[in-house]
């Protein structure tokens, strides 16, 4: 597939608006009232046309505030037709924007603000409500020109009134001047602010985008929010550059009525969405009767477009799964129904995507061949070809912002960004990931473990719901250890609670021993004694993340 030469984002969204106009660019779902049962979804339809003629009255509105070129604005916003125009209308005055998490706490906030010298804020959107206190603490001390702090809808549109449909020229913006600014929320420590210029992210949307067969005839659904880089790039950058529509929700029981009501072609979610899915799927066969079976044993393809038609609409095509492994048992069963799986690697370093396999070209356990324009290295490989994964291109950032040190560690004087990631490149140039440097635990003999390895076995029994695997010791000796959070619902039925931790961790250490056999053998979880029971659910950052560097406080091993 063929797509239009650009080399800023403005030039991606100047074409778009010129080119699909009259489509639709949005389709966001209006909140449906509180006794609405079922819930009929409404929808606000935005196009492309609209869509740039409010960017371009929010530009003038920011500039008769005295913002300017290099200023920075941030957006702490929930997805919703604000965000975008806010997005543009910043870019096109040359300023930088700064995506928030809302999900973040008031002194998360606050120091991203203090950091970044965002002079504007746009907080809230499209009648979401956020915490009023929550915004008034995070922005106290700052000279914020807009701190729009509740229900942000009527106040945000009020800048634009009067304002002219054609306000002065856009600034001239550069490949190399800086877009956004994404704060990462890590596991181990504050968040770092990744720059990004109009370059990183304008050519990495041309490289992976001719890979994909998507156009104007599309609907995108995602869950993905947009302070997210995945969800910045796969689902705002990348619907603009070839004319497709757009559709937001975060209300995962509504997706499967939105699907069916627009005709979804393609669902860009997280591993448990579609894990939730094939669940689904499979409890559909499992009660269809003999012939159900049968035709799915015999014909899947056909089994797969009868499901499609009654659970996802004829039009869907593939899902893109991002921000985690996906299981390869639902990868096979979504590829057996007809359906293709899009599964990549990125960082949000990288704008952020570094490989992918495209929907029926796959290799088990891959993540990919890298899109053009990307190099790929291992440095310091073991004998099993295992390294950390460095690579180099045009989408790599230009650094962390007021952040030298911890900028000059990652990125070497050639160009590699040091991912700290650990994989191996087979003879086609595809990458396997073998999870974190930091992570891997090296035992006595001097062999390694990859803790997200063994996380990703056992995450698979039922039972559990949270796991961290790390080193410990027992009897004077390393081993390998699970800390674990079971699905306390599930074990209920059962007849197992909390206080009966012995009996838990009977059944869970069954099923482990038999997941294990997936796994060499000094991987293993070698006795019941190194398992650890958790009462509460693990501390996590706001991708969700366990935040490995917290010890957990609610243990009960049981010795």
């Amino acid at each position: 597939m063929k797509i239009d030469e650009f080399s800023t984002l403005n030039e991606l969204f100047s074409l778009a608006i010129e080119r699909y106009r009259r489509l639709i660019a949005l389709k966001l779902a209006k909140p449906k009232a509180e006794d609405e049962e079922p819930p009929k979804h409404a929808y606000h339809e935005t196009s492309y046309g609209e869509l740039g003629e409010l960017a371009e009255r929010f530009s003038g509105a920011l500039a008769e505030l005295g913002l300017e070129k290099g200023d920075r604005v941030a957006i702490l916003a929930k997805p919703c037709l604000e965000w975008q125009v806010a997005l543009w209308g910043a870019l096109r005055l040359g300023a930088i924007v700064v995506p928030i998490d809302t999900e973040l706490t008031p002194p998360e906030i606050e120091r991203i603000l203090r950091e970044s010298g965002a002079k504007a804020l746009i907080a809230g959107g499209g009648g979401r409500l956020l915490d009023k206190d929550k915004i008034e603490r995070a922005v106290a001390g700052h000279e914020i020109k807009i701190a729009h702090s509740i229900r942000m809808g009527e106040p945000f549109w009020k800048l634009l009134e009067g304002k002219e449909p054609a306000p002065p020229p856009p600034a001239e913006v550069h490949p190399e001047d800086l877009a956004l600014i994404v704060y990462t929320s890590g596991t181990t420590g504050n968040a770092k602010g990744v720059m990004l210029s109009h370059h990183n992210l304008a050519s990495n949307v041309r490289a992976f985008l001719p890979r994909l067969d998507v156009s104007s005839k599309d609907v995108i659904l995602s869950i993905i929010p947009w302070h997210h880089i995945f969800g910045f790039t796969a689902t705002i950058l990348a619907p603009l550059a070839v004319g497709a529509t757009l559709i937001y929700t975060d209300d995962y029981k509504s997706i499967p009525r939105m699907m069916l009501q627009n005709g979804v072609t393609i669902l860009v979610g997280v591993p448990k969405l579609f894990h939730a899915m094939f669940q689904r799927i499979e409890e559909r066969l499992a009660h269809g009767g003999l012939k159900a079976r049968l035709v799915y044993r015999f014909f899947p393809r056909l089994a797969g477009r009868v499901l499609r038609k009654r659970l996802t609409g004829k039009a869907f095509r593939f899902i893109i799964s991002g921000g985690a492994p996906l299981d390869p048992r639902v990868i096979r069963g979504f590829r057996r129904l007809g359906l293709g799986v899009i599964e990549g690697y990125g960082l949000s370093e990288t704008s952020p995507v570094l490989t992918f396999s495209t929907p029926f070209n796959r290799k088990a356990g891959s993540v990919g061949p890298p899109v053009p324009g990307v190099e790929i290295k291992i440095l310091d490989p073991d004998d099993q070809g295992i390294g950390e994964v460095l690579v180099r291109g045009p989408n790599v950032m230009q650094g962390y912002y007021k952040n030298p040190t911890r900028t000059e560690e990652v990125l070497d004087p050639e160009g590699w960004f040091h991912t700290g990631d650990l994989g191996r490149l087979d003879r086609d140039g595809w990458l396997y990931l073998h999870g974190r440097r930091k992570n891997v635990i090296v035992l006595e003999s001097g062999k390694n473990v990859y803790p997200e390895e063994v996380e990703f076995e056992l995450g698979k029994i039922p039972y559990i719901q949270e796991v961290l695997v790390k080193r410990g010791f027992r009897g004077g000796k390393e081993v390998v250890q699970a800390l674990i959070y079971p699905d306390w619902e599930r074990l209920g039925e059962r007849g197992l609670s909390e206080a009966d931790v012995e009996g838990v961790k009977e059944l869970i250490w069954e099923e482990i021993a038999l997941r294990q056999r997936e796994l060499a053998p000094y991987k293993r979880i070698k006795s019941r004694e190194d398992l650890i029971i958790l009462s509460e659910p693990f501390e996590k950052t706001s991708k969700q993340d366990i935040k490995r560097c917290i010890t957990q406080p609610n243990a009960n091993s049981a010795d």
